[in-house]
């Protein structure tokens, strides 16, 4: 009975965070509440690899059956990203490019991410951002190598964001950041293990061990950015956090299969 228990708590953890990390249809149980978001951050990891998974589905169906270039494949990936999300992360990037480069102090830069506008920061590097994660995948071009990057990128650049939960405090007292203060250290251990295995499934050879290291320095480079700008993390640090670390590590994949 206890481990049943047990299972339907990870279930839920599970569908909290699939229900906060993307917009796909996830399954509701009559009278269950979603757990606190700092039992469900585990479970980043696997939301990211099936965030991950709809983009290779949509790469190799353009890509391997219809037969269109890897660019056009890359671009049809990338928006089935989108949708799969509502550009949760994207939202967090262009936020805090916007505060980080337009705000001279904390509580300016604090304001500026809280805007809904986008500002000439955030636009670019939006724009920035799919170019290189477009340009990325269209060099790797096979659609299998593709679909593992994919999968392995999206929970490691999730686990990404556990490490910057785990190193840093809220900057603010309220906001989705202050949701998760201190978070338990062995839900933050599962989480990093789950994503180390599954990108240990889905990524070829070296890139097992440099895309893991390169989703942590990214992290850490976020760390002692966040916090001397802004004194914490926010939602949209941890936004930023998961776009920067996919970045690296598909540049690192790229160089690693060139």
């Amino acid at each position: 009975m206890i481990r049943v228990f047990a299972a339907r708590e990870r279930l839920d953890e599970l569908r909290g965070a699939l229900q906060l990390l993307s917009r796909l249809p996830v399954w509701r149980q009559r009278g269950v509440s979603v757990p606190p978001l700092a039992h469900c951050i585990w479970a980043f990891p696997v939301a990211g690899a099936v965030v991950g998974a709809v983009g290779a589905v949509a790469y190799g169906i353009v890509a391997g059956w219809g037969g269109a270039s890897p660019a056009l494949a890359a671009v049809v990936a990338l928006v089935a990203v989108v949708l799969a999300t509502g550009a949760l992360h994207e939202d967090g990037l262009a936020d805090t490019a916007d505060g980080l480069g337009g705000g001279r102090t904390r509580e300016r830069k604090l304001e500026i991410m809280r805007d809904s506008r986008i500002g000439t920061y955030g636009a670019t590097a939006l724009i920035l951002g799919f170019a290189w994660r477009g340009a990325a995948l269209a060099a790797i071009g096979d659609p299998w190598t593709v679909a593992g990057a994919l999968i392995g990128c999206g929970a490691l650049s999730r686990a990404a964001i556990l490490v910057v939960l785990a190193r840093l405090r809220p900057a603010r007292a309220d906001g989705l950041g202050a949701t998760v203060a201190a978070p338990d250290e062995r839900v933050v251990a599962a989480g990093l293990a789950i994503a180390f295995v599954i990108g240990s499934a889905s990524l070829p050879g070296a890139a097992i061990l440099i895309l893991p290291l390169t989703a942590v320095v990214v992290a850490f480079a976020v760390t002692v950015t966040a916090k001397r700008q802004l004194g914490g993390h926010t939602g949209d640090i941890l936004g930023a956090t998961q776009q920067l670390s996919e970045w690296a590590m598909l540049l690192a994949l790229v160089l690693i299969l060139a």
